[in-house]
């Protein structure tokens, strides 16, 4: 099954792996053009479609893309790395869809013991975006914008709004606030 990954823009470099061993990669300043044959089935009515063109093939097999204007999406079932760039077009782009942002440092212990527990609900929720950002320098803006005190931060959002928050490496209460607004 073709999984299209994170294409959001990483140190003006974005990568979309493929099913295959090669990876389509591009620069922010170039648009994606790879042909389906590099990641789509073969003998497909998608053969000779682009990247772009295939988020409907992904969707209709489980795993699918949120993807805006400006080159960056995020896949479902995985967790994506965001920045202050690339947060809100990949928050607005997931429309009506629960989104949740692990907000953490690279120095913080409780960050990195939660990480792994959140790459799980990652691949447990088949209809929720997981995000996370790094508050470093930065990112320092999107932090501030966004009222984090203390990390690990996890924010909820839908509908492009902050709908729930939970401060600190508190599994069973990101647990029971993502059930919460995935089902509101």
């Amino acid at each position: 099954m073709a999984l299209l990954q994170s294409a959001a823009t990483l140190s003006h470099r974005s990568i979309c792996c493929s099913t295959t061993s090669s990876p389509i990669t591009h620069s922010s300043s170039s648009s994606l053009t790879a042909s389906a044959s590099n990641w789509a089935p073969s003998n497909n009515k998608y053969r000779n479609k682009n990247a772009a063109q295939l988020v409907g093939f992904v969707r209709r097999n489980k795993s699918f893309a949120v993807s805006s204007s400006l080159d960056t999406a995020a896949t479902v079932g995985q967790v994506t790395e965001v920045d202050k760039d690339t947060f809100w077009p990949i928050v607005n782009a997931a429309g009506d869809k629960t989104v949740v942002l692990d907000m953490y440092t690279q120095w913080c212990g409780p960050c990195k013991i939660i990480a792994p527990k959140y790459q799980e609900l990652s691949q447990k929720y088949d209809d929720v975006i997981f995000l996370k950002l790094d508050c470093n320098q930065e990112n320092k803006p999107l932090a501030k914008e966004l009222g984090i005190r203390v990390v690990p931060t996890f924010k909820i959002l839908k509908h492009d709004k902050v709908v729930k928050e939970i401060t600190g490496a508190k599994f069973d209460d990101l647990v029971a606030a993502i059930e919460t607004v995935r089902t509101s």
